[in-house]
């Protein structure tokens, strides 16, 4: 190589040097590295993001963290938050007082929560559906009866986990609105709860769980991009089928959010190129999650109708009651529920008609959503004490098959009556047992519930059965009695008793028995 050669080549390296330099100090741009809190759903982006870095100059570094509220989402700590949703983590900084730190936030793709049932399931359940169209409140009545077992992420800890179980809570309130305080004073998903064998910290903990023990599960309740993505992978024994509950679904917009305004421009950067049409194709194709531009056309498994978007709760203290009613879905859970039935004489006829069909819509006959969300579930401990003037008979039975729930119809079919009325002493034969059931198992919720028709004749009166409640242990006195004022019962005794044991009074001759039974369930 001739000495001209090497200096023209030394000479153009320089300039190219000088040039990418003076470029570089022009612009005030470099490589900038952001880090990100994210749910692990998103593990599945890891593969674009080196198209980003390349595309932008910005590299993500994710910290993949299941957290329902994005707790730890603080400036130095991360830049970005990326969950599937921001809805609990803005609540919580409105109830904090924080409304000024609300950072920016932008939508990046969409995923409604549904159900995947395998074939048999969805087969069966479909074919007692009307049109096939199926819903959470038949989930819920499957899973009450012991005919569907079902997969959720934890709602404590997962955003996934909580969208579905507010879809639920929504459906089973029947308002067609947001959750309100009066929609979970009383939890309606005991009987869906019970269904639940499958759990993780996040949904890809849930489904990997699923994958290893598909015989845990008929069901999984997810985003419908990860059930899809499970569904095109070779992990499965049979696809899944989704379903799309005709109640309504929530709807995750999986946002990114600006932590630090000092990187606002790289957020920017990172907005622009993940919403492009090209990037937002790629995204649905690796991903399976609707886009948010609208110049790009969704293929064909995500063309069908998301269907009814349910509003989310505005206030934490909502949400927060509904984790805490649902509990750790890793422990069963059961309640214990003391009916004290009132079979004096003045019950004959169509009263005792309509309780003997309260009870017969409780054991799974009431086919409306509200029916199917308040049966009695698998597991349950029901104890019925029918009185008059003392107690005419008691029968407890574990809920382990429609066998159980006969016993109890046959209790409630007697027409064994009497002349007398001993509400008191109904009452305190009720806490008795209750105390015995708290003694046994602190761990499960009991409940009273105190049906009649008139006024009490017979037996103790309101002060002594008083003294006598005062007399029990602390965690006896906190069982809740729920009195359901019918006929010509003392509408201002029973409601006297409801405040002073921490329940709540419903008068049926304002509805129904059936309707005052579902009104109170789950109370505890």
């Amino acid at each position: 190589m001739s000495r001209y050669v090497r200096t023209l080549i030394a000479s153009l390296t320089l300039t190219l040097a000088l040039l990418a330099t003076l470029t570089s100090c022009g612009t005030g741009e470099e490589d900038v590295t952001l880090r990100v809190l994210a749910s692990p759903e998103l593990a599945d982006l890891e593969p674009l993001l080196g198209e980003l870095k390349d595309d932008t100059g910005v590299e993500l570094e994710m910290d993949y963290r299941a957290t329902a509220d994005l707790a730890g989402a603080r400036k130095p700590s991360y830049d970005l938050a990326w969950p599937t949703s921001d809805r609990s983590f803005l609540l919580r900084l409105e109830d904090s007082g924080e409304r000024a730190t609300r950072p920016e936030s932008t939508p990046i793709m969409r995923s409604p929560v549904v159900v995947g049932l395998t074939p048999e399931t969805a087969k069966a359940l479909k074919a007692k559906a009307p049109g096939g169209r199926l819903s959470w409140a038949d989930l819920a009545d499957a899973a009450a009866d012991g005919t569907v077992r079902f997969g959720m992420a934890d709602p404590r800890r997962s955003d996934t986990g909580r969208a579905a179980l507010v879809g639920v809570a929504t459906a089973a309130a029947g308002t067609g609105s947001a959750l309100r305080e009066q929609d979970v004073s009383c939890d309606r998903l005991r009987g869906f709860r019970s269904g639940q064998t499958l759990t993780g910290a996040s949904s890809r903990e849930l489904l990997d769980a699923y994958v290893r023990n598909q015989k845990g599960a008929d069901a999984l309740i997810a985003h419908e991009s990860e059930l899809l993505s499970l569904n095109a992978t070779d992990k499965l024994r049979e696809p899944l089928q989704i379903v799309h509950p005709e109640d309504g679904m929530v709807l995750s917009d999986f946002p990114l959010l600006l932590l630090n305004s000092d990187q606002r421009t790289a957020y920017g950067k990172v907005v622009d190129w993940l919403l492009s049409a090209d990037t937002q194709q790629k995204l649905m194709k690796r991903t399976w999650r609707r886009p948010v531009n609208q110049d790009v056309t969704p293929t064909q498994p995500l063309q069908a109708p998301v269907g009814n978007a349910l509003a989310f709760p505005d206030r934490l203290s909502i949400v927060e009651r509904l984790v805490d009613d649902y509990g750790d879905p890793a422990s069963a859970t059961t309640d214990q529920v003391v009916f004290l039935l009132d079979f004096s004489t003045s019950m004959r006829g169509d009263r005792i008609t309509d309780l003997r069909a309260a009870f017969a819509d409780l054991s799974g006959a009431d086919p409306t959503s509200t029916g199917k969300f308040a049966r009695f579930y698998r597991g349950e401990h029901l104890t019925v004490v029918r009185f008059g003037g003392s107690v005419l008979q008691e029968r407890t039975v574990i809920v382990r098959g429609d066998g159980d729930l006969r016993v109890l119809d046959k209790v409630v079919a007697t027409d064994d009556f009497d002349d007398a009325t001993a509400v008191w002493s109904a009452l305190d034969r009720g806490y008795r047992i209750a105390a015995a059931a708290v003694k046994a198992a602190p761990e499960r919720p009991v409940s009273i519930v105190l049906m009649t028709d008139g006024e009490s004749n017979a037996g103790i009166g309101y002060a002594e059965f008083l003294r006598r409640h005062s007399r029990l242990a602390p965690d006896a006195r906190e069982v809740p009695t729920f009195p359901v004022h019918f006929g010509e019962a003392d509408a201002g005794a029973l409601e006297k008793a409801a405040t002073a044991t921490g329940g709540r009074m419903v008068d049926a001759d304002l509805s129904s028995l059936s309707d005052a039974f579902k009104e109170i369930r789950g109370c505890h």
